[in-house]
């Protein structure tokens, strides 16, 4: 499932997470991201993978466009 997400400035996810490995590639904006012990700043042009069933969570820091790819396709979503 691919999505294409559009973020405004102090957007936030809670931490939770799902039985789907997430992918991600910032369009635009500036997205912060933490899962696993990782805390990042991710800019246009970067991406990430969260596996299955980790807890993750993100913070919108400038509004902008994300593309997430899900395996398998998010339930939730549909």
């Amino acid at each position: 499932m691919i999505i294409k997400m559009n973020y405004k400035i102090g957007n936030k996810v809670p931490f939770h997470n799902h039985p789907n490995e997430q992918a991600g590639y910032v369009i635009s904006g500036k997205i912060r991201i933490r899962f696993s012990g990782n805390n990042q700043l991710l800019t246009a042009g970067d991406s990430y993978v969260i596996p299955v069933n980790t807890d993750h969570n993100a913070e919108v820091i400038e509004a902008g466009e994300a593309i997430d790819v899900f395996t398998p396709p998010r339930e939730d979503y549909i």
